[in-house]
This record gives C-alpha cells, structure tokens and sequence, in this order.
C-alpha cells in the first residue's frame, strides 16, 4: 500500500478577506528570464560561454528586459562571461542585468567587480527563512536569519553608494512558500527599510515558490497577504518566482498575478531546478490567447524552440503548450470534424475573430503550420481526412463523399498507423483522379444545339474513350454536356445511372486555374452509389473525367 502516512499536509494561510478570486490579469508583467542562471546550473551539459552569449542576445531580443545572468561572485565563468557582455558592450541601455549573490561581503565585493561598468544592474541577495530550513540546515532563530539578510542589504548598499551606475536591490526569502506569513513580512521590511526604498528608488520584493509545497490558491494567498500588509507599499515591486515541483508553476505565477504580483521570474519552456522553473513562455501565450499584449516578441515558436534546444539540449515534449509538434493536432474523428467546420465558419463569415474548436489560438499567430493541425490515424473520422483535403490540397469533398473516402483512408491506417497527408492525396489520385480503367475517357466535342426548334435537347456531345483498351466513341444528347454524357454511355454500355448530385469549384486562382468537379453517380440496377472526381482547366471536361471516374469506381464498364 501506498505509504502516504508518512507525509504532512503544509500549513494553508487561514485569510477569508482575500480580493484575487474576483480579479483578471489584463496587462503583462515585468518579465525577468533566469534562463542563464537558474535554467543553466540545472541542465546536464551546461552551456559554454558562446552558447551563453547566444541565449542572452536572443532573450534580448524576445523582449526581455530584465535577465538574470547567474552567480558571477560564485563561478568563474559565470564572472568571465558577465565582464565579455560588459568589454563588448552587448547590454542595450534599457537591459538591466540582474546578478545573484549571498549576503557575504567576499561574494559581495566580486560581485559589484563583476558589472563594472555596467549602467544599470540588479543585485539579487537571498537567505533561506523558512521554517524547516533554519532548524535542520542552519540553526538559527529568526533574529540571526534577519541580520544576515538585513547585513548583506547594508554591504551592498554601501557599494552601490560608490558604484558609478544604478544599483537596484531584489531581495528573496528563500523558501518564502514555508515561511510564516509574520517572518516573511518582517523580514522583508528589514531589508527594505534598511535599503531606504522610496517610490522613486524602489526595491525588488521577490516571493519565490522555491519548492511548491500547497496548491496555487494558497500561494496567492500568501503573496496578497504580503501585498495588503508590506509598509510604503509604492517603494516596492512585488515579483515572483514560482517553481513547478507540483506540476502547477504556470497557475501559482498566473494566481499570483491576481494577488498583486508586477514582476514574474521564470524560464523558456521551464528549464530549472528538478522540475523546473515557471515557464514564460507559457504565461505569455496564455495573455495572447485572451487577447492581452504580452510584451514579448513570441511570435516565431519555431525558432524559439530551436535555439533553446540547441543550447539547453533538451527536447521540448511534444505535448508541450504552444510549443509541442502535437498540441495543435487533433487525431479524435469528432475534433477532426469541429475544426474543419470551425475553420470554413470563420471564411464564410470573415470574421476577425479567431474562434474555431478545440484551437485557442490561431497556429500561424506564432509561427505554426496548419499541416500538423489535424493528423490520421485509426481513430480519425471523415472531418479530418476533409480537412487535410481542403487545407493542403484544396479538393473540397462535398459533405456526402467525407465518409466514403475516409473509409479508404482508415483501411489504411489500421494497417500502417499514421496516414501522412501526402499519403491521403495519393490514394485520392489513385481511388479517383486516376482511375481510367476499364473505361479512359480521350476527348469531347460539345455542340450547342438551343437554336434547333426540332431538337428536345440543347446539347450534343461526341466522345472519344477506350473500354479495356479498345478505342470506343459515341455522339449523344441532352440538357447540358453531363447530361448528354450521361446519357450517351447508358445507351452503349446498356447501364441505367443516375446522377445523384454535382459539385464544383476553382482549384487556384489565375489564368492557369484548374478545376475540380464531383459526380455522384447511382448504378441503378445494383443500388450502388460512388462519387468520382475530374480535374481540368475546362469546367466541363472535368466534369466528364469525374462521370468516368465513377463509373469505373462502380465497375459498370467492365461488364461489357
């Protein structure tokens, strides 16, 4: 049996008066990636300074304004790569560089030696304060754990005083999440009365989710408890730093959010620390999708992606929001179905707003293709196999022939699995486009014949086919050239049909379009009922080739 007798529920702030339910997110916050410093010291093959440097200009370039660059006082790479971005001059003016360091005046001191130069920076000091953390790790109470973190403030505070750039303070509880709510908020004061935060000069008041030990509604909690009870409350940004331990990182920072948090701390697709970091990207999108600016340039996934594979070296799951190969793809017959009438809605009607089933977001907004949308396989059903039709191919089936070719398909893929779209379109070519035997239509003459008064019928036709390879014409009439067609092989084949229904359209625009019709066509004397497919330039050629492409579908030809 399951052992869980050994594990404790974490305490849950008893708060009744909290206001974050009834709230919305409808601006993005202040974004600081800790992708080079938290993300890189949690990979297996951590990245060497030219993949260091890559990753920052390109989070530069998604937006990021604030960037965490690691622990320059603790790893001497670290420091030669923050003095490389310094000698080359590759921090934007408005690029703040944030650095992290313990409240220790030699760390300190290496510290301020590493942004030299630079003229912004944050310096980031931390100390663990929860509960569990200063009883077994480092024995202390809680007056020894404030005077390490408010000395550390005062060291680095004189430095700053020195230091020709500004210097901003970002102060974190470390272990913030199993800390009691008094503690957190008395040490931080500390820290922030000691640092002389005004509103024109503030601090950085980070609440991290270092290990997620309560569901994200508990975090809220805490972090607007914080918000309702910090003094001078203008002198600070109030930031985040959730982890996803319990698989919740993204819904602690979004709940956050709504409990007053400005500033959100996280990663590229939540790179970090066991299970990672919050991942931004994640965020970001979700604000997109409800019609909010993120204020991060996320509109190119695809390349996102590549670069942090490239440098991380971890693949992104393919189930990944946004960003997996599958997560705007739909297998299930019945999503097939609503995505293919949610997309021809929104064309009919032209709407702007993007509102189609099962897709949020429309894949092209961040660099997606429609080709993974929806996939075939087994458990796939005519919408999706119409859809591919129509998407990649332009062929739309009329609504009754969904089914007869899906079925094609799904023999298919009960075989095989997954059916590609390349694949569909070949068995339409060979099931329809290409089926001329026994009967291959050659050519056709059509004459108007609606200024003869003794004639019935306004058309003539003749046309020229092989029956089993055997040259074969006949000249006939009717109301229009399928008509007349129709009637034509009736009476050289003996074969009573009926054309059940007829489609058409263009194929591609310009002088070079082709077309496609569709026959529905009805052998009587059997009751069996196929659709065939024509493709021309010519409307009615096309038409004709879809009469032949039934018919030997039907196998009528081949009874002669």
């Amino acid at each position: 049996m399951l052992n869980y007798g050994r594990y404790r529920k974490n305490p849950v702030l008893d708060y009744p008066e909290r206001e974050w339910p009834d709230r919305e997110i409808v601006k993005a916050p202040i974004w600081c990636s800790v992708d080079l410093r938290d993300g890189n010291q949690a990979l297996i093959d951590p990245m060497v300074v030219d993949e260091k440097i890559e990753m920052f200009q390109y989070l530069i370039k998604l937006g990021f304004k604030e960037i965490e660059i690691g622990f320059p006082a603790a790893s001497q790479i670290e420091f030669d790569f923050l003095r490389q971005l310094v000698d080359r001059k590759m921090i934007p003016d408005d690029v703040k560089v944030q650095v992290l360091t313990q409240c220790r005046e030699e760390l300190i001191e290496k510290t301020f030696d590493s942004i030299e130069g630079c003229k912004q920076a944050i310096v980031h000091i931390y100390n663990s304060t929860s509960t569990l953390q200063r009883d077994v790790v480092f024995g202390m109470n809680r007056e020894e754990i404030i005077n390490i973190a408010v000395q550390g403030t005062k060291m680095v505070k004189e430095r700053a005083a020195k230091f020709p750039g500004k210097i901003i303070l970002e102060y974190s509880p470390e272990s913030f999440t199993g800390t009691e709510m008094d503690f957190a908020l008395e040490i931080c004061t500390a820290v922030q009365e000691t640092w002389g935060a005004t509103k024109e000069n503030p601090i950085i008041i980070n609440l991290p989710s270092t290990v997620e030990m309560t569901t994200p509604n508990v975090y809220a909690d805490q972090i607007e408890w914080m918000n309702r009870h910090f003094k001078n409350r203008e002198s600070i940004i109030l930031s985040v730093h959730p982890h996803n331990d319990r698989g919740t990182g993204v819904a602690s920072a979004e709940q956050a959010m709504l409990a007053g948090a400005e500033r959100v701390e996280g990663t590229l697709f939540g790179n970090g620390e066991r299970t990672g970091n919050v991942d931004v990207l994640n965020i970001a999108y979700n604000m997109f999708s409800q019609g909010i600016n993120p204020e991060l340039n996320i509109e190119k996934v695809n390349e996102i992606i590549e670069i942090y594979e490239r440098c991380c070296k971890i693949p992104i799951h393919p189930r990944h929001p946004y960003a997996g190969k599958l997560v705007f793809t739909a297998f299930s017959g019945s999503h097939q179905d609503a995505i293919n009438k949610g997309v021809k809605a929104m064309r009919e009607r032209q709407s702007e707003v993007w509102q189609v089933p099962y897709l949020p977001i429309d894949p092209a907004d961040i660099g997606r293709e429609y080709e993974p949308i929806v996939r075939i396989n087994s458990q796939s059903g005519k919408g999706g196999v119409a859809f591919v039709m129509d998407t990649y191919f332009g062929f739309k089936l009329p609504k009754s022939m969904h089914r007869e070719f899906a079925n094609v398909i799904q023999k298919i893929s009960e075989k095989q699995g997954e059916v590609s779209p390349d694949q569909i379109m070949e068995q339409f070519r060979m099931e329809y486009l290409e089926r001329k035997e026994p009967l291959h239509f050659r050519k056709l003459r059509v004459d108007d014949l609606s200024d003869e008064i003794t004639s019935e019928f306004d058309t003539k036709v003749t046309v020229l086919y092989t029956d089993h390879g055997v040259d074969m014409s006949f000249v006939a009439v009717g109301n229009g050239p399928i008509d007349a067609v129709k009637r034509g092989l009736q009476e050289k084949l003996g074969e009573e049909m009926k054309i059940l229904d007829y489609e058409e359209h263009a194929l591609q625009s310009g002088s070079n379009s082709q077309a496609a019709a569709y026959i529905h066509l009805l052998d009587v004397d059997t009751g069996s009922v196929t659709y065939g497919v024509g493709v021309s330039s010519n409307i009615t050629r096309a038409s004709v080739r879809a009469i032949f492409s039934a018919m030997n579908r039907l196998g009528i030809g081949g009874r002669q």
